[in-house]
């Protein structure tokens, strides 16, 4: 099992609910995609066979549901997303906006289980227990 977040937000894993996604071959490297995980947007990256982030598909600055479309780069050996609408740069694994400290972009925990790619949500109704 692999977990992809920050490690000062593991703390806050308690209460999560697992959903499973997809497969982690359906997903493109360094590609987003979008889902809906219930009832929420969320966009999933895809950075490496072992590697793969989910945040919220809102973008922060404007409001629209564009995130998965971004321009997925790095900062040093940290992955990031570019928002497609202005271009701020969030890191994934915290959301953490580079050029704006007053942005921030929700991020989701992701494990790998057995090829599949599940995201945890906070206090979310049902779904893929795991």
């Amino acid at each position: 099992m692999t977990v992809m977040i920050a490690p000062e937000m593991l703390s806050a894993m308690d209460g999560i609910q697992w959903h499973r996604i997809c497969r982690v071959d359906d997903l493109e490297n360094c590609w987003g995609e979008a889902a809906l995980v219930d009832g929420r947007q969320v966009a999933l990256f895809r950075i490496s066979e072992t590697e793969v982030y989910a945040v919220d598909q809102r973008d922060p600055a404007t409001g629209a549901y564009v995130m998965a479309r971004g321009i997925v780069g790095n900062s040093g050996t940290r992955a990031t997303i570019a928002s497609p609408l202005h271009k701020q740069v969030y890191l994934l694994s915290t959301g953490e906006c580079l050029g704006n400290p007053d942005l921030l972009l929700p991020v989701h925990p992701v494990r790998l289980e057995d090829g599949a790619v599940l995201v945890g949500l906070a206090g979310s109704g049902g779904g893929a227990g795991a």
